[in-house]
């Protein structure tokens, strides 16, 4: 009996294993990474899949056809924009069907639609983009007006209005995204009225365009395409009356946080690009085309050309990534737009398979959603347990060192804050924590400084002029042997040259001497001669003869 127990145990222990994912990948189709120094580097994933809404599972709601995108309203009621039954089907905080919009013959159906926007009280916003307009309806699903085209010479007869994404302000003045419109968001007050185009993109400055602009002719140039702001693409009002944008055709900021004045103040002057960092293929910029905020300023956004959700913190800087091109749950076919709802879930529209996809976060996500809050609204000491505890799990993590540095250098601990803006390649920082880590390093060591300057000075001031002058004489004392060596030297010299020179002229007076003597007595012995044989012709003969005798 024993034997049979232990043998059904080892039967269940191996089916369980047998039924056990063998790693991670096998429930989650994408891995999580980041970015350490413009490298991507693996991360824990910050969502993962936790399941789809088709409308099948419920007979009231029906198949979707070509869903293109969602709202969440206040009360938690889901709206879908079915565009491909021309209606908008609302579900309730348990996802079950309450009613639908626009989907019955008469003034408010709806065609194609691609967007809807929710008031408190429940009236529907919907852009019925085939037909041109805005259609409103009351809580109950009834239709309550529609607004058309706006008319105004600002517009122009020739522009072509497709209202594709909208949301109301306060004042309800609807902001309307219009397909193939460059100028910017279009305000429509209440009545209907146009009110100007709001926060327009700008074309950046080209060096191409300028070379070709100086050395085309006006003909070439009339020949040319016009260069044309960028079109934005999704929309989402936060709480506190800011603006988010996507851009398409744009490699560089296309997440946009527009002030009431149409002034962006997420990338401050700077050009930041989003999404990944390297592209295979042909497509080499992100195309977002979704975009939603967290209560907390938390922004997730949707790019159409990787089919990935991107979350960035309130300042724009990188948190998560997750999702991909695929069949398998947690990744998508043509998604087209994301939101999130009051749980901090977020739904993925996937037009492509015709249901909306849901992703909740990992314990991992919480922990770094909690400190990036804090991080953000500057409580840098409160987050850094935190984020220290988010490098406990995950060392890849590079914005937990610049957070962490943050709160070092808050906390005036500059050597700590220099190391870990090192570890995070963060150069900036790390400059100007360096700058105040001197300025305290002199303070601390100033009565050394102090010292160590005065004694520079007095030996300098007395110092240096003894020295100068114990060299000069010493310098001195060695000239004057140098020369007195020479001198001595020369004398020595002059005294062999003198010897030499004094045998040498013996010699020569000698033998010069010897010839003036020669030649003295030659001259004595020619005289004398010469005398002898005057006075010989002058005695005679006979004086000769004598003298012979």
């Amino acid at each position: 009996m024993k034997a049979v127990m232990a043998v059904l145990i080892v039967l269940v222990m191996l089916v369980g294993w047998a039924l056990l994912p063998t790693s991670a990948s096998a429930t989650i189709p994408y891995h999580g990474y980041t970015y350490s120094s413009d490298r991507e580097v693996r991360s824990i994933a910050g969502y993962v899949y936790a399941g789809s809404i088709d409308g099948t599972e419920d007979p009231a709601i029906g198949a979707f056809n070509r869903p293109e995108s969602l709202y969440f309203a206040e009360d938690g009621m889901l709206y879908i924009v079915d565009s491909g039954n021309n209606r908008i089907v609302q579900l309730d905080r348990d996802r079950r069907y309450v009613q639908s919009f626009g989907d019955a013959e008469g003034p408010g159906a709806l065609s194609e639609p691609k967007g809807v926007y929710v008031k408190a009280d429940g009236t529907v916003y919907a852009a019925d983009t085939k037909n041109g307009r805005i259609v409103v309806f009351d809580a109950a699903g009834a239709f309550v007006r529609d607004y058309p085209k706006p008319e105004s010479p600002l517009i122009g007869s020739t522009f072509s209005y497709s209202p594709s994404k909208l949301v109301l302000d306060k004042r309800d003045y609807m902001y309307v995204v219009s397909e193939g419109n460059t100028q910017g968001l279009l305000q429509i007050d209440p009545t209907g009225q146009f009110r100007g185009f709001y926060g327009a993109n700008h074309v950046g400055f080209s060096w191409s365009r300028l070379f070709v602009k100086l050395i085309a002719t006006e003909a070439q140039q009339r020949k040319l395409s016009a260069i044309v702001p960028a079109e934005f693409s999704n929309l989402e009002l936060d709480d506190e009356g800011f603006m988010y944008t996507t851009t398409l055709g744009e490699e560089v900021n296309q997440l946009k946080r527009l002030s009431p004045v149409g002034v962006d103040t997420l990338n401050l002057g700077t050009a930041r690009p989003y999404g990944d960092l390297y592209t295979v293929g042909p497509f080499a910029m992100a195309s977002f085309i979704g975009v939603t905020v967290s209560p907390e300023g938390i922004i997730s956004a949707l790019d159409l050309q990787t089919s990935k959700v991107f979350q960035y913190d309130k300042l724009g800087n990188f948190l998560f990534s997750f999702g991909g091109t695929g069949e398998q749950n947690g990744l998508f076919v043509t998604p087209s737009d994301l939101k999130q709802d009051l749980n901090g879930n977020l739904y993925v529209v996937d037009r492509g398979r015709n249901r909306i996809d849901m992703f909740r976060t990992t314990p991992f996500a919480d922990l770094v959603h909690e400190a990036s809050t804090l991080y953000v609204d500057g409580r840098y000491s409160e987050a850094e347990a935190l984020w220290q505890e988010v490098l406990r799990v995950n060392g890849n993590y590079e914005m937990a060192y610049i957070a962490i540095g943050k709160a070092m250098y808050k906390a005036e601990r500059y050597r700590e804050a220099m190391d870990y803006f090192e570890l995070a390649g963060a150069r900036a920082d790390y400059s100007v924590a360096f700058k105040e880590y001197r300025k305290d390093f002199v303070r601390e060591h100033f009565a050394v400084f102090a010292i160590g300057a005065i004694l520079l000075f007095v030996a300098l001031r007395w110092g240096a002029p003894r020295l100068i002058r114990a060299i000069g004489a010493r310098g001195g004392r060695a000239s004057w042997s140098r020369r007195a060596n020479g001198w001595a030297g020369e004398q020595g010299s002059g005294r062999g040259n003198e010897r030499v020179s004094g045998q040498s002229g013996g010699q020569i007076s000698g033998q010069a001497k010897a010839r003036s003597s020669g030649q003295a007595d030659g001259q004595a012995d020619g005289e004398a001669s010469s005398q002898g044989s005057g006075q010989t012709g002058a005695q005679g003969p006979g004086a000769g003869k004598e003298l012979t005798r």
